[in-house]
């Protein structure tokens, strides 16, 4: 073999290792990625049942409803489509009807999405990245107080289930 064609092979073979390393280390956290989702792809049937996801938008007006113990109905709007959501734990301090939310759970049959961990609005100013960019594909977006654009930077209000 030449020197020239050894050092193809050694490129080669680091290659396949490189590629093989990389399927590995995807296959192993392909459980653990959850996606953005908005509430009218849920309602449309974009998302599939039992799929772990985060859905995000606005509390729905009125749709707040405190059940016995900790459990807690409400609905997640994009001012397009509003999604159910029950949550059993102790919600942020800052969660409220027309604020900001992003719910991580799944969808369950009838449609319901059964939330294990609520994130709400930091400040008066803080908005979600992904419901920011879902608000202005449907038009409504909203900017923060005295038209200064809302701080995407911000930290976010978590609590687990």
């Amino acid at each position: 073999m030449t020197r020239k064609q050894r050092r193809l092979t050694l490129i080669a073979s680091a290659g396949i290792v490189l590629a093989m390393s990389a399927a590995i280390v995807l296959t192993a956290l392909e459980d653990t990625i959850v996606f953005f989702r908005t509430p009218t792809e849920l309602a449309t049937g974009e998302v599939a049942e039992g799929i772990r996801v985060r859905i995000g938008g606005l509390v729905e007006q009125g749709s707040i409803d405190k059940s016995e113990g900790k459990t807690v109905h409400f609905a997640v709007t994009d001012t397009a489509n509003a999604v159910p959501v029950t949550y059993v734990g102790i919600l942020p301090d800052l969660f409220r009807e027309g604020q900001g939310v992003v719910a991580e759970g799944t969808l369950q049959p009838g449609g319901v999405f059964k939330a294990d961990t609520v994130l709400a609005r930091h400040d008066e100013n803080y908005m979600p990245p992904e419901v920011a960019e879902a608000l202005k594909r449907q038009g409504v977006w909203q900017h923060g107080a005295e038209g200064v654009p809302v701080n995407t930077n911000a930290s976010v209000q978590e609590t687990g289930g």
